[in-house]
């Protein structure tokens, strides 16, 4: 994922080539709206002018589309998303801890990215981890049995880029 953290020349060419790559696809709003998050970690809302345009919609109808989905978002997002689940099996093995926790190691809030834009935090509302409660999903893993400690290495580990030495 190229996360592009604002809307300029590069973002406008991406939308481009996205509208065109499904000009000819029915129904194409949703795969178009995807291959946008996926390419540039957000909708911006030019690209929702230029959607609407592009398929003959009014803007009111793509902006509809993209606030309903959890999915998108409409402004840009860390490198990595860590959601700390708040259901009640969690919160009831100390999640609440872990999202202290979460907050004041990262220095944000929920929705809110760390200054070094590589961390988004967000609440999900059960992972299906239940038996393994407290639980928290960075991507597509989910991490059951979260401590604080567990926490501070996750943090540790995003921070951490991989170098081959040649």
């Amino acid at each position: 994922m190229n996360h592009v953290q604002h809307w300029g020349e590069q973002a406008q060419k991406a939308v481009a080539a996205i509208l065109d790559a499904h000009q000819k696809t029915p129904s194409s709003l949703l795969p178009i709206l995807h291959d946008i998050q996926d390419q540039l970690g957000y909708v911006p809302a030019e690209a929702v002018e230029e959607i609407a345009a592009g398929l003959n919609l009014s803007r009111a109808e793509v902006h509809g589309v993209v606030s309903f989905y959890r999915h998108f978002s409409t402004k840009p997002r860390g490198r990595h998303i860590v959601e700390v689940c708040c259901a009640e099996s969690c919160q009831a093995v100390g999640g609440r801890i872990v999202e202290a926790h979460a907050k004041a190691t990262l220095g944000v809030d929920w929705y809110q990215t760390t200054r070094d834009g590589e961390i988004t935090l967000e609440p999900v509302y059960c992972l299906g981890n239940c038996a393994c409660s407290p639980s928290v999903r960075v991507g597509k893993q989910v991490l059951g049995r979260m401590t604080t400690e567990r926490f501070d290495r996750l943090v540790e580990n995003l921070g951490t880029v991989a170098v081959e030495v040649q």
